[in-house]
């Protein structure tokens, strides 16, 4: 399987920050916004990622993460020269997926949870024989969000924008797995009034085949919408909670890589050496420490 991260779009809702920054740049308490959605894909031990951004931008990602090959990743890049939806994606990526299934992340979701491996995992084997898997976070209140509607076997029986009346509570965030198909349905879409070829039409099309599955994030997962300064609080103040009183780093991707044996000991020493000046890199050289200790 194949990950593509989305990090373009002009981030207007959070100007004046973002006119001379990309967004997925700004920090999330200790560390880019961009390595949350990338520690998702780790998770799930998706070693080929394509992260796509603007023309404007793209240098300045290379810059951040190189080819991936400092945690044992291979990481492409790609320009997206004008907004053109999100499931722009697929096509721009179709040389890079190929024959593969891939999963799709927004770059300004940031999610959290002990389970989040195994979730991933079980969303992946959702696909195994085709389809595709979205996700369900429950929410007191899902009206500012897409929805799902799912039956007991969690098969999708409806998808709504922004319902004034939803039909659950189970909100869709930016993270998305489908099988090869994904890019000709993409290619066939019309856009929308607006001009884009929207996730919701890729989305739809697996529902109208029976083959749109829903994946729950149970009550253990923290989800963040960071599209909003508001958004970027709440999580940066998330992250520094969690990781002051359990003294473990969200999204920390030199750590997944090591743990999920991307990376060597020594390969993880030479990442801690590069930051030690910071917090950040002592605790990625305390790292084997711990591990013995446990």
């Amino acid at each position: 399987m194949k990950g593509i991260i989305l990090a373009g779009g002009a981030g207007t809702r959070l100007y004046p920050i973002t006119i001379s920054v990309s967004k997925q740049l700004l920090p999330i308490y200790d560390k880019p916004l961009v390595y949350y959605p990338l520690s998702m894909l780790m998770l799930a031990r998706i070693r080929e990622v394509l992260l796509i951004s603007t023309p404007d931008d793209i240098d300045d990602y290379k810059k951040l993460l190189g080819d991936g090959s400092r945690i044992g990743m291979r990481i492409e890049y790609k320009i997206q020269e004008k907004p053109r939806g999100l499931a722009d994606a697929f096509i721009l990526g179709e040389e890079f997926i190929g024959d593969d299934s891939v999963c799709l992340v927004l770059g300004d979701n940031v999610f959290y949870g002990a389970a989040m491996s195994a979730i991933l995992r079980q969303a992946m084997d959702s696909i195994k024989d085709g389809g595709a898997s979205i996700f369900g976070c429950f929410m007191k209140d899902p009206r500012e969000f897409g929805v799902v509607e799912f039956d007991e076997n969690k098969k999708v029986i409806s998808i709504e924008e922004k319902p004034q009346k939803p039909k659950s509570n189970y909100a869709i965030p930016g993270l998305y797995f489908y099988d090869n198909n994904v890019v000709e349905i993409a290619k066939n879409v019309v856009p929308s009034a607006r001009g884009e070829i929207e996730i919701s039409s890729i989305n739809n099309a697996y529902l109208e085949k029976g083959q749109l599955n829903v994946t729950l994030m149970g009550r253990g997962v923290s989800w963040f919408d960071t599209g909003s300064p508001k958004g970027m609080h709440k999580a940066s103040g998330f992250v520094k909670t969690i990781q002051e009183m359990q003294g473990f780093y969200i999204s920390c991707i030199e750590e997944i890589a090591w743990r999920k044996k991307f990376i060597d000991d020594a390969q993880l020493k030479k990442c801690g050496e590069e930051l030690k000046m910071t917090e950040y890199g002592r605790y990625l050289l305390s790292l084997p420490a711990q591990e013995e200790d446990q």
